[in-house]
């Protein structure tokens, strides 16, 4: 995925300045797919080049050189395209797996307060999805089409949080066995 298709899909769903584009990119997009402000405004710059947006300045931006954003229809017609490939599957690459190995070959090594600071970083990402979840999609609450789809993608990082507070109560358990 391109940043460039992340951005067309804020886009799509709200015509933004650069700024409060990437404001709302970091509160809901972000979570999966991280980005710079600085790489969001170049970004944008490519993707206006392209034809895929178009800009105007915006109504309050006074002096200042703000511009909102809007999707043409090149950049609609590219996003369809985009989202109808098929999305490479995503690889494990965890430096902390490759430690866990080498804990096992050579023997202890300490790892215990890497994985509980990895932990506590989970559970607080697990808190904070799980406090988005409880405000935007309440249970019982009839949900549009486009808000089951946006909260089953919330789904997705609750279940990979919860799974890494669950994993790393287990390797926890595993090292700190004195069988070893």
């Amino acid at each position: 995925m391109s940043l460039a298709h992340a951005l067309l899909t804020s886009l799509q769903e709200k015509s933004s300045s650069g700024y409060d584009l990437a404001r709302r990119f970091d509160k809901s997009i972000g979570f999966f797919w991280r980005a710079t402000h600085q790489q969001i405004y170049r970004e944008l710059a490519r993707m206006e080049a392209a034809g895929w947006i178009a800009s105007q300045a915006a109504p309050d931006g006074g002096r200042t050189r703000k511009k909102l954003y809007q999707v043409c229809p090149a950049g609609r017609k590219e996003l369809k395209r985009w989202a109808r490939e098929p999305a490479p599957m995503v690889e494990l690459r965890d430096e902390l797996m490759v430690r866990l190995r080498a804990d096992a070959v050579v023997g202890p090594l300490g790892l215990d307060k890497e994985i509980e600071r990895r932990a506590a970083l989970h559970a607080e990402k697990l808190a904070a999805y799980e406090a988005i979840e409880a405000r935007d999609f309440p249970a019982g609450a009839e949900l549009s089409r486009e808000a089951r789809i946006q909260h089953l993608i919330l789904k997705t990082g609750i279940m990979y949080e919860a799974s890494w507070v669950a994993w790393s109560q287990e390797a926890l358990a595993v090292l700190q066995d004195a069988k070893g």
